[in-house]
């Protein structure tokens, strides 16, 4: 397989080294010193959504959330074609399309594309696909509103009457239910905010994004035990999620399990060590280690006195 200098990357992408060495440090791209052709591609890709003013903690958002609902490739950007329609991030994976942040479908595809995600079976009548397709779509502008209704800090109600319309409109909306969840966790009403988290799980039981939310309510309860039951839920369908590991740590360091938050503490680390919450990680880390080195030097020290004293 032909490979590349950074130079010649640089080069080729008119791009500085700066800018290279920079997307590296924020996990968006591996570092290495030669690239192949898929590398070259996910670096197109960031210089194109750089000159279109996407930011990178954007673009960290939406490769979490990603990672999270499909899977984790070893390089999500030579997996998925990630793009910009204006604010919004989008991702098309094999002949499907979604909203990268939310998980939610697009509804954009050719009609051979439209035939394999829906699958619905052959001796349905027509009308009852085209009904169905119908639904679908006013699901996806219900919840397109919903986003946008958010971002403008539009009142709750007028927020979650969308987002119900969209989950009215496909039952199946799964994303729907997670927003509403979490409107109403935002505004803590726990009550309605574990009712949709689980309805989308109802909807999805691998939705891995709806176990870490539903965790974070218990987290927020002070229900340690649930809390950590939907986090590993998370995990094990989303096992490189690196925020369910930062949480995990989070927990067995507060009830005292230090060997596995310290495991999960470097498990986050790996998956995103250059983002804005490494630095608390990394000194927590050190606080265990330290902690350790400190309670094996007592051991060892009551140790040698017992040994003395059976000696005299």
């Amino acid at each position: 397989m032909q490979v590349y200098s950074r130079r010649d990357v640089c080069r080729w992408l008119k791009i500085r080294e700066r800018q290279l060495a920079s997307w590296e440090k924020q996990g968006l791209i591996p570092a290495l010193s030669e690239y192949t052709l898929p590398d070259l591609a996910a670096i197109r890709t960031l210089s194109g959504l750089r000159k279109e003013k996407i930011s990178p903690a954007a673009l960290r958002a939406a490769v979490s959330a990603i990672r999270a609902r499909l899977g984790a490739p070893v390089n999500p950007l030579t997996e998925w074609r990630l793009y910009s329609e204006g604010r919004r991030l989008r991702v098309q994976f094999g002949g499907a399309k979604m909203e990268a942040v939310t998980g939610q479908l697009l509804f954009d595809f050719d009609a051979g594309e439209m035939r394999k995600l829906l699958a619905f079976p052959s001796s349905a009548p027509d009308s009852a696909r085209a009904s169905k397709l119908e639904h679908r779509r006013e699901a996806e502008a219900w919840f397109e509103k919903g986003l946008d209704l958010e971002r403008t800090g539009a009142p709750m109600d007028e927020v979650t009457e969308a987002y119900l319309q969209a989950a009215a409109a496909d039952p199946n909306s799964a994303g729907a239910l997670v927003n509403l969840g979490t409107v109403y966790f935002n505004a803590r009403r726990w009550r309605e905010a574990e009712r949709y988290y689980r309805m989308a799980l109802d909807v999805d039981p691998n939705y891995a994004l709806a176990h870490f939310n539903l965790a974070n309510l218990h987290d927020e309860r002070g229900q340690r035990d649930a809390a950590l039951s939907h986090y590993l839920a998370a995990l094990h369908i989303q096992p490189q999620y690196s925020d369910a590991h930062y949480n995990i740590a989070l927990l067995y360091q507060a009830i005292g399990q230090t060997l596995r938050a310290v495991r999960h503490w470097r498990a986050y680390l790996k998956l995103d060590g250059a983002s804005e919450w490494a630095g608390i990680a990394r000194r927590e880390l050190q606080k265990l280690r330290a902690s350790t080195i400190v309670q094996g030097a007592r051991s060892e020290a009551r140790r040698q006195g017992q040994e003395t004293t059976h000696g005299t």
